[in-house]
């Protein structure tokens, strides 16, 4: 194991709190920023890096010594926030972990679907003959369940509680997914500095979450930047395209397939579906799910509906309901995965990973994307170097599970659907904050600075860090 190279404060010395970002610095994806504070060393987020070269960035070592990390705060259980949080815990970490009660519940089957992947790639390279030797899994499910037994059980959203003397922690309902948060942390340390984490800043007036809490008043202000440089399509046009597309689509039997995240998209997808089966019956188009995480994710969602706005709350009390109606069916097993491959005439199939990055969403695209018939709808974040992303960008060949694909199959990007807010929304996200230093993270390079210079003329002191970097803290107002 290389040698860890972040230095620090001794065991118990107090200085000016610092922040270094170790993921999510220049890309989106892998977030984890280091806070140092009270002789403390805490983690904001602690997530799996996707897209080009994340195979080398997960499986590098990490560049401080997990033992002599204190706590964690997760500000939502989506995978490059959260997925390296086992690994963590096998080297070393054991100290608190704090989330929502939504969050931890999202976090598990997450995590454990994420360790059976590991474990499925590692048996299936070892099964095969001159490879070489077989790359060791991340972690494994026990790393998961010793993880599980670190989370301390948070209230949803509220006051502060605290971390540790003199360090504040509060969740405000960050609008993205089910549970996500940001997080303010209040450090006593005689100025007494306010930071603001946005986690993920959601998309306002999406179905199912509530829309974005604005953030309290902060010294330093960390903000995503995912789409910083740019505005969404309106939601209403967004959910009208998707119904043309698949209408269009089934009525001239062919498939729909949809790469969607397990966790919040799916769900939404769900209810719009639901709308438009009520007023078409989709010609009589089965709607699948084929995502056992996403299966596990929905009753998760039914757990926590006081986390709902109204509306949602209220479309499932009927019957039928978007969880619940004819045309839907879910296939957990793999057998029934792959059958969905031999199905006659059209259907709608929504299968992980939204990324395209593995799941089962990779069997039906090898199997349907030489199909002209073939509708590929992207609802989703699609990260430098994937397979989504190829496919955005208009790719007439790709290769999946090592076979040449043709791409005869249509793709369609719908942009409204994003959980992500765009940049009017992150604008105002941190004018709320009223921060004397911005530091921006979890955004590709031209969306960093795109943001960056739009909060500098709007007075804002932004940065964009790299890796390692230290962001220097701002004099707390008097």
């Amino acid at each position: 194991m290389a040698r860890h190279v972040v230095g620090g404060a001794g065991r118990g010395e107090v200085g000016a709190p610092r922040l270094r970002h170790f993921g999510a610095a220049g890309g989106v994806t892998g977030s984890c920023h280091l806070v140092e504070a009270r002789g403390m060393r805490f983690l904001l987020d602690c997530g799996y890096f996707q897209g080009r070269d994340s195979v080398r960035k997960n499986r590098a070592p990490f560049p401080f010594d997990p033992a002599q990390i204190d706590a964690v705060m997760l500000s939502h259980a989506h995978l490059d926030h959260c997925g390296r949080i086992p690994r963590l815990v096998k080297e070393g970490f054991r100290g608190p972990i704090h989330a929502t009660r939504a969050t931890k519940d999202l976090a598990e089957v997450v995590l454990l679907d994420a360790a059976k992947i590991a474990h499925d790639d590692f048996e299936h390279w070892r099964r095969r003959s001159g490879r070489g030797p077989a790359p060791v899994p991340l972690f494994e499910e026990k790393d998961v369940e010793r993880a599980l037994g670190q989370f301390i059980d948070n209230r949803d959203y509220g006051p502060r509680g605290e971390v540790h003397p003199g360090i504040g922690l509060s969740f405000i309902d960050a609008g993205h997914i089910l549970g996500s948060a940001s997080i303010l942390l209040e450090i006593d340390d005689g100025p007494g500095h306010r930071w603001v984490f946005s986690g993920d800043i959601g998309n306002p007036g999406k179905p199912i979450v509530r829309d974005p809490t604005p953030p309290p008043a902060a010294d330093l202000a960390i903000c995503e930047s995912t789409y910083g440089g740019r505005d969404h399509r309106d939601m209403r046009a967004s959910i009208a395209e998707l119904g043309e597309v698949v209408l269009s689509t089934v009525r001239a039997g062919g498939k729909v397939l949809i790469p969607s995240f397990a966790l919040e998209r799916t769900q939404e997808l769900l209810f719009v579906l639901f709308d438009l089966w009520e007023k078409t019956k989709l010609a009589g188009a089965p709607i699948v799910v084929d995502s056992p995480l996403a299966i596990d994710a929905t009753e998760i969602f039914l757990r926590h509906r006081h986390l709902y706005d109204e509306a949602a709350a209220e479309r499932l009390t009927s019957d039928p309901n978007p969880f619940r109606f004819p045309a839907l069916s879910f296939t957990r097993k793999p057998q029934d995965s792959k059958r969905l491959n031999t199905l006659d005439g059209p259907a709608v199939i929504i299968a992980g990973s939204g990324m395209c990055t593995g799941g089962r969403i990779l069997h039906h695209l090898a199997h349907h994307l030489p199909d002209p018939r073939t509708a590929v709808v992207i609802v989703g974040y699609q990260a430098d170097g994937g397979l989504g992303r190829r496919l955005v960008d208009g790719a007439k060949e790709v290769r999946i599970y090592g076979r040449r694909a043709r791409v005869r199959a249509s793709i369609d990007t719908i942009g409204g659907f994003s959980a992500h807010g765009d940049q009017d929304d992150l604008r105002a996200w941190v004018h709320a904050t009223a921060a004397r230093r911005v530091s921006l993270v979890h955004g590709e390079p031209a969306m960093l600075e795109a943001f960056r210079g739009t909060l500098v003329n709007d007075g804002f002191d932004a940065v964009v860090k790299g890796i390692g970097e230290p962001v220097d803290s701002p004099e707390p107002r008097s």
